[in-house]
């Protein structure tokens, strides 16, 4: 599913209709009416992590509150709330696999009805999801039927200014509002790098800590294998194991790479792994891979090489992976 750099993309192709009157609605969607967001007006865009957030309001009413006075509300109820935890938060080692967290988060989000009244529609994306600015999606091969078919667009919404937003392969929902953490997203300034080392220093598998969205929302399997193998650590190392200094390089890689991903995403220039899906390392050794996860979780592919991600030794001398 897209990761946080291509998300970022999508919500940054549906700002310029922010303001907009939708005019017409199509698309193949079973899990909302479509017809309800006739003659709504795009209030906001938002993104966070892998999930997409689109305003919406009626367009005879006011225009209401703008994002940064939405997100000062959002601050100033948050800091009501929450007792004093003298001046640093408290972090849980991660507990549940990140794609069960995901999932809970989703159904946290109470949904609302829109019937004309406009709200908060949620967009998350599966395999090939993607977001079309005055574009339809086309064929590039033809499908098991050996078919040349076109993708077809769960949601498009035409704007009263003659431009489109196509919508592919996305569950959506309303919710009566984003479900925000800026603090674990790893393409915000405001990514708090400490919780995240709180996270990894847990006697967990480094890979499967880095998947948590609790702590990394926005990072996926292609940025976790990636920056496994620049930082030069084995996929399945117990974070205990690991020095505060490889932690910390670890941490500059996961927002060095995201973030150099998102630029030349906006440049239009493609990403070039070095070791996601590859048979060999940039350096000539043999990659090896292998489906992990934790027991009672979701599995995922992971590729690494033995030779630059050596396994680390436990106390006892045994190998902290499990191979």
């Amino acid at each position: 599913m897209p990761e946080g750099p291509s998300v970022r993309k999508f919500q940054l192709l549906t700002t310029p209709f922010v303001g907009q009157v939708v005019a017409k609605v199509e698309g193949s969607s079973q899990k909302i009416n479509v017809n309800d967001l006739n003659a709504l007006r795009l209030q906001d865009s938002q993104v966070h992590g892998k999930n997409l957030y689109l305003a919406f309001v009626a367009a005879e009413g006011p225009l209401g509150p703008t994002a940064e006075e939405m997100m000062l509300q959002r601050e100033a109820a948050r800091g009501a709330s929450s007792p004093a935890q003298g001046g640093r938060e408290q972090v849980c080692a991660p507990q549940t696999h990140p794609q069960e967290e995901e999932l809970r988060h989703a159904r946290s989000e109470a949904p609302d009805t829109a019937g004309g009244l406009g709200g908060w529609l949620r967009f998350h994306f599966g395999l090939f999801g993607s977001v079309r600015a005055n574009e339809f999606s086309r064929a590039n091969k033809a499908n098991k039927r050996g078919d040349w078919k076109d993708p077809t667009p769960r949601l498009v919404l035409h704007f009263e200014s003659g431009g489109f937003l196509a919508f592919y392969n996305c569950r959506m929902h309303w919710c009566s509002s984003p479900r925000a953490d800026p603090a674990s997203d790893i393409l915000s300034v405001e990514f708090h790098r400490g919780r995240a080392l709180d996270a990894l220093r847990a006697p967990d598998p480094i890979c499967y800590t880095l998947l948590d969205q609790r702590y990394f929302s926005g990072l996926g399997n292609i940025i976790k294998n990636e920056i496994l193998y620049l930082a030069k650590i084995h996929p399945l190392t117990q974070g205990s194991l690991l020095a505060l200094s490889d932690l910390e390089r670890l941490l500059d890689c996961v927002v060095q790479f995201s973030s150099e991903w998102l630029h030349n995403k906006l440049h239009g220039k493609g990403l070039h792994p070095q070791i996601y899906q590859k048979e060999q390392c940039p350096l000539g050794h043999a990659v090896v891979k292998g489906t992990f996860g934790p027991s009672d979780g979701f599995k995922r592919l992971t590729w690494w090489c033995p030779q630059c991600q050596p396994a680390v030794l436990s106390g006892d001398g045994d190998p902290s992976p499990v191979t």
